[in-house]
């Protein structure tokens, strides 16, 4: 396997530290055994990163993500937003899924945006209105203000479920695989708006993918897991490279060293 260093991160001390996932394990029950699905698992998340977690089907990095949205209690460990424990969902956590159903079909585009924040009952009637409109032009949707969801593409109804998410000003973002059920050349548009969005406003997300390729041109920092169950392999630093670089060496060197990662033999089986 190509040699990568495991911590090839700069180490950020001066940017804020906003997520903690510390040694985290989690277990589901089924009527035959107890699955576990990640095993001490650990990573930190600044303000501003575009953090990415990466790995092959069932090595648990779905169920990490729903964890940090406080829909799963880990077995071990703990993980801790802006210093305090998460034990429950919070609208600081708002999460991006894969499905194109996530819109409510009996509200058009601007009611989809503005409902949360009605939930939520922190703004007035206009200041929703205002907030909703801000973020549908973010996502270049504006005309489409008054259409409902079963009048639009797949790639359009990701792009309003981002500005819904955006919208609550979450603390973070949580992106479960959302572009994974869209054509080749809407998930690169989509990769790419998402980039110009972050470069725009600026936020903080964690990106779920099994693609290395997407992992790449999302990220900023990458964490690498292992098959099931779920383990730190590495943890690299992707920011020098962005959709522009696709197709050079360099990301072609990076990408076949992720995948020599992902390939390797199992831990224990390696050290034996």
């Amino acid at each position: 396997m190509t040699a990568v260093p495991l911590l090839d991160v700069p180490l950020l001390l001066d940017v804020p530290l906003l997520l903690d996932v510390q040694d985290v394990t989690l277990r589901f029950a089924t009527p035959e055994r107890q699955v576990t699905a990640t095993s001490r698992v650990s990573f930190q998340v600044r303000d501003g990163d575009r953090f990415v977690l990466l790995g092959p089907s069932g090595c648990g990095k779905s169920s990490l993500l729903k964890a940090v949205g406080g829909f799963l209690k880990p077995a071990e460990g703990q993980i801790l937003l802006n210093g305090r424990a998460v034990d429950r969902p919070g609208p600081d956590r708002m999460m991006v899924f894969q499905e194109f159903d996530q819109l409510l079909p009996w509200k058009t585009v601007l009611g989809n945006i503005a409902f949360p924040l009605k939930v939520a009952a922190s703004l007035g009637r206009r200041e929703r209105q205002e907030r909703a409109e801000y973020y549908l032009e973010k996502v270049g949707l504006a005309r489409f203000a008054h259409a409902y969801p079963h009048t639009l593409s797949g790639g359009m109804k990701q792009r309003v479920a981002i500005a819904r998410a955006m919208a609550m000003k979450p603390d973070i973002l949580l992106m479960d695989e959302p572009y994974a059920a869209l054509d080749a050349l809407t998930r690169r548009r989509m990769q790419e708006e998402f980039l110009a969005l972050w470069d725009d406003i600026g936020f903080t997300a964690l990106f779920v993918t099994h693609s290395i390729e997407e992992a790449i041109i999302i990220g900023s920092r990458i964490l690498v897991l292992s098959p099931h169950p779920g383990r730190v392999r590495a943890e690299l630093d992707a920011s020098r490279f962005d959709q522009h670089h696709q197709g050079g060496a360099d990301f072609q060197a990076f990408q076949r060293c992720i995948h020599d990662m992902l390939f390797a033999e199992p831990i224990e089986e390696a050290v034996a």
